[in-house]
């Protein structure tokens, strides 16, 4: 029965992932700062339920917006999902126009350890990566002693990102 409940809960949250009002105003400002703007615009960016199916992260109207300002394309940005040792974490990767990771954010880290996953520090390592880079935890991103899960999601999430826009730019999605 508990496996039922479990299985039930985690298929209502990964199928439905809505932004909370809370994460549109984190996100509002991570943009801003990002392209050093007051005012933009986001667009949905669709994609085609047999491309989807292919895809390593799934794109939905609520995770992958394009950003423009005065009718100029600044970039773009995903909101997404890690888990860590016991719960989720929300966490935004906005780029350039050219899909090069402009920042990574933690904008929601729900568990008592492995919270350093947040830092600036760490993650400016994804700062500069492209839809051509495959990261590797502990050599192309520094391990954290005491987030090692969670450290590990991030890289496995976003690496999944960079397969996924890499794919949406080869099939001119974008």
């Amino acid at each position: 029965m508990k496996r039922i409940v479990f299985i039930t809960i985690l298929v209502l949250i990964t199928s439905g992932f809505t932004v909370s009002k809370k994460i549109e105003i984190l996100i509002a400002k991570e943009i801003k700062t990002v392209f050093n703007i007051e005012d933009y615009s986001k667009q949905v960016i669709s994609v085609s339920k047999n491309l989807n199916e292919t895809l390593p992260l799934k794109i939905t109207e609520t995770n992958f917006f394009k950003i423009e300002s005065n009718n100029n394309l600044l970039g773009y940005y995903y909101v997404g999902q890690g888990y860590g040792k016991a719960d989720y974490f929300d966490f935004i990767v906005i780029f350039d126009t050219n899909l090069i990771v402009s920042k990574v954010k933690v904008l929601i880290y729900r568990e008592d350890h492995g919270g350093e996953i947040g830092s600036k520090r760490w993650l400016k390592q994804f700062t500069g990566k492209t839809i051509d880079n495959e990261l590797k935890y502990q050599k192309d991103i520094a391990a954290i002693s005491g987030a090692t899960i969670s450290a590990k999601a991030m890289t496995n999430e976003v690496n999944k990102l960079l397969k996924t826009i890499g794919i949406l730019n080869n099939k001119k999605q974008l």
